[in-house]
C-alpha cells in the first residue's frame, strides 16, 4: 500500500484559471510566446472582464473537478472596465469564507494580478497554485 507521500507525488491537481480577455489572457499567451513553463493542467476559462465572474462560476468549477481555482486579473486601477478587477477581489474574497464554511477550504481559491506583457507573472503563479493544491491533495468534492 502505498503511503500518503507518494500519494501526493502522483496526484496532478486539476486547476481552472478565470481570466479577463485583455491583461490576464494576454499574459497566459505571452507566457506561451516566451517559452515560461508553468503546468499543463491549469485550464483557462476567458472572462470579458473579471468583473464578471460570479460566485457560482467558482463553485461550478470545484463542482466540475476543480481541485483549486484562480482568477488573473488586470493590475488594481489598470482595469479596462475601470473597477471590475475590485469587484473580482470582493466576490473572491466572499467565495474564500464560503468555501472554508461548506469545508472545500477557501485556500483552494486565489486572484493575481498580471498586465499582458507579465508571462512570467501568469506561469509563475500557475506554478504556484498546482504546488499548493498538490500539498493539500484532492478537492474535497472528489
Amino acid at each position: 500500500m502505498a503511503n500518503r507521500a507518494d500519494e501526493r507525488e502522483e496526484f496532478v491537481p486539476e486547476i481552472t484559471a478565470f481570466t479577463c480577455i485583455y491583461c490576464g489572457y494576454q499574459a497566459a499567451d505571452t507566457a506561451g510566446a516566451l517559452r515560461f513553463k508553468y503546468p499543463s493542467n491549469v485550464k483557462l476559462i476567458r472572462l470579458p472582464c473579471t468583473g464578471k465572474l460570479d460566485v457560482r462560476y467558482i463553485l461550478e468549477a470545484f463542482e466540475q473537478g476543480a481541485d483549486g481555482v484562480y482568477v488573473v486579473a488586470c493590475p488594481i486601477g489598470n482595469c479596462h472596465h475601470v473597477h471590475g478587477n475590485e469587484r473580482a477581489v470582493a466576490r473572491v474574497k466572499y467565495t474564500k469564507k464560503l468555501l472554508d464554511e461548506i469545508g472545500i477550504g477557501g485556500e483552494r481559491l486565489d486572484i493575481v494580478f498580471a498586465s499582458g506583457g507579465m508571462g512570467a507573472t501568469f506561469a509563475g503563479a500557475a506554478r504556484r497554485m498546482t504546488e499548493r493544491i498538490k500539498e493539500m491533495g484532492p478537492s474535497p468534492l472528489k
